[in-house]
């Protein structure tokens, strides 16, 4: 007697396939997700625990005030992807500030002012870049050394002493302007962030950013300019700098060598927090934003609690040291996270 045969059974079209399509992207971005849920969280606790937290004028001035470290954090996201780090942006911010509120205080075109603050932080982008990308050196070496020499200009062009901005001039609409109710620094971040994506989720140049921190090697012997990719990050990063510097500046209508201080801590912890790997090789654009979202809320939070604010910093500093031990433990198992 012959054994019959089994035949499969067989599946619904597009049922299996949408599961695992589904469980994909779960795991993919699972360390984006995990920041949304957090966050979530966070507003649901300060909702419940600060009477005007949720106010519209509280989440406005939240945002304006989260615009800065989003503006840095978006290029900082394409610079660590690369297995880098760029430790000079705080320095840039104030150096940036600074100048600024010098120029026009003496009497420069405020236009001009701000053309040679951006063209500022991307000379130091640019040598950032290239210290690292042309001549090998350590990133974190090269920019903790542009960290100590930005920030000394910054001091010795002050004094020390703040640069106060006149209201007349039209780029304090830049800090305290508004668009249809909402911030202009919001609506800057939000045009960095987009932009920030589409180049490194739509474009050539985003493969290569994450195929230079993960495997520079073999991208170079597919024709790629490594070299020149690296030095494109700094640059964006610096020049994202001295945005965040500008906004910060006519935002308080002054300019300060102190501005900044910590600044990159932050930005880090916004980038690592979203699930951007400091290994290199894996980052996301999306983390990034809920990441300093994160930060903003956390930091908003307490004070509307009245914690003191030197508790903010000794927070931001465990949620690094929390994320990157997720991120290296637990979490890096999932494989890359979509950018």
């Amino acid at each position: 007697m012959t054994g019959s045969r089994k035949h499969p059974v067989p599946s619904t079209p597009g049922v299996g396939s949408k599961g695992s399509h589904v469980r994909g992207w779960v795991m993919s971005n699972v360390l984006t997700i995990a920041v949304a849920v957090v966050l979530l969280v966070l507003l649901v606790v300060f909702s419940a625990t600060a009477d005007s937290f949720l106010t519209l004028p509280n989440v406005l001035n939240m945002l304006r005030q989260i615009a800065p470290t989003l503006v840095v954090a978006v290029t900082m996201t394409l610079v660590i992807t690369t297995s880098g780090i760029d430790l000079s942006v705080g320095s840039i911010v104030a150096l940036s500030g600074s100048l600024l509120a010098i120029w026009v205080k003496g009497g420069m075109d405020p236009t001009l002012a701000l053309g040679l603050v951006l063209l500022l932080g991307v000379t130091v982008g640019g040598v950032n870049g290239w210290f690292s990308s042309y001549q090998g050196l350590p990133p974190f070496i090269v920019t903790l050394a542009t960290l100590s020499i930005v920030r000394g200009t910054a001091l010795l062009v002050t004094g020390g002493y703040s640069t106060p901005i006149s209201g007349d001039a039209w780029i304090t609409v830049l800090g305290q302007g508004r668009v249809a109710g909402v911030p202009v620094p919001a609506i800057v971040a939000l045009i960095v962030a987009i932009i920030g994506w589409f180049l490194f989720t739509q474009t050539p140049f985003g493969r290569y950013v994450v195929g230079l921190g993960s495997n520079a090697e073999s991208l170079r012997r597919t024709g790629v300019n490594t070299r020149l990719v690296g030095l494109v990050v700094y640059i964006l990063s610096g020049l994202a700098a001295a945005v965040a510097g500008v906004l910060i500046a006519t935002r308080l209508a002054s300019g300060s060598s102190n501005a900044g201080v910590g600044f990159e801590l932050e930005v880090i912890t916004a980038v690592v927090l979203g699930g951007t790997s400091l290994l290199g090789g894996r980052g996301s654009v999306v983390g990034t934003a809920l990441g300093a979202l994160v930060l903003g809320v956390i930091a908003n939070g307490l004070v509307l609690l009245h914690v003191s604010p030197f508790y903010v910093q000794i927070v931001q500093g465990a949620i690094l040291l929390l994320a990157i031990f997720l991120n290296t433990r637990i979490f890096s198992r999932f494989g890359t996270v979509s950018r």
